[in-house]
């Protein structure tokens, strides 16, 4: 999944992000609220880990704003704040979750897949592409041969292009989806990630183009 984390607190966000990306998803971090609202709107995460108290902009406001303005990603409240009218609050807002600090990463893990597995009565859970089927809720990819046996981040690199498929994605995209913004990766490493991804797909039906300057696109391969 491609999950936005809104938090201030850098300790803990960096714990949230290590350890779901210990699970094959692409996690994005904000520590300002208005930042982490503008990707929400202009990104569509398949999900949103959004604390309260936020420098910026409070979270709440992020997600009245989303909601009115009709996004449909499903967000978990993060926060310190436990009475009762505080959980209402969130939820009133617009929230679909809502986890206490301080929590266990089993739990933020758990309710995570329950958001997702909600998201996906709304959309295909497997989708197919060429010889592939991919299965958004378990991360894997099945082929021809079994299940292609990708990294974390060719798996990202995959979803990032598998959701613009017949699209030209600039590889300054890829590399904000895959190593995270502002995290000055070298093009090389991008290219390199494809080039690896290229040979994972080989004889899956599909096909990773390179648009010299522009980018690359992912799709059927038009060859028998």
């Amino acid at each position: 999944m491609r999950i936005l984390l809104v938090e201030d607190n850098e300790m803990l966000a960096r714990g949230i992000r290590n350890a779901l990306e210990d699970e094959a998803h692409c996690v994005e971090w904000f520590a300002d609220g208005r930042h982490g609202r503008d990707y929400l709107q202009t990104e569509r995460p398949d999900v949103a880990i959004i604390d309260i108290n936020l420098p910026g902009m409070n979270g709440l406001e992020i997600v009245r704003q989303a909601r009115e303005q009709g996004n449909p990603t499903p967000i978990l409240i993060l926060t310190a704040r436990t009475e009762t009218h505080e959980r209402v609050a969130g939820l009133d807002a617009g929230a679909d979750d809502y986890l206490a600090k301080p929590f266990e990463m089993a739990e933020l893990e758990a309710r995570l897949r329950a958001l997702s597995r909600r998201q996906s009565r709304l959309s295909p859970v497997v989708e197919k592409l060429g010889r592939i089927a991919f299965n958004r809720n378990l991360r894997q990819i099945d082929g021809p041969d079994g299940v292609l046996p990708l990294t974390r981040r060719e798996l990202a690199l995959f979803e990032c292009l598998f959701d613009r498929q017949g699209q030209i994605v600039p590889a300054a995209l890829i590399a904000d989806q895959v190593y995270g913004i502002g995290s000055d990766t070298d093009m090389n490493a991008v290219q390199l990630l494809v080039s690896r991804l290229r040979k994972r797909l080989t004889g899956s039906g599909l096909v990773i183009h390179t648009a010299r300057g522009l980018g690359y696109m992912l799709e059927e391969d038009s060859m028998p």
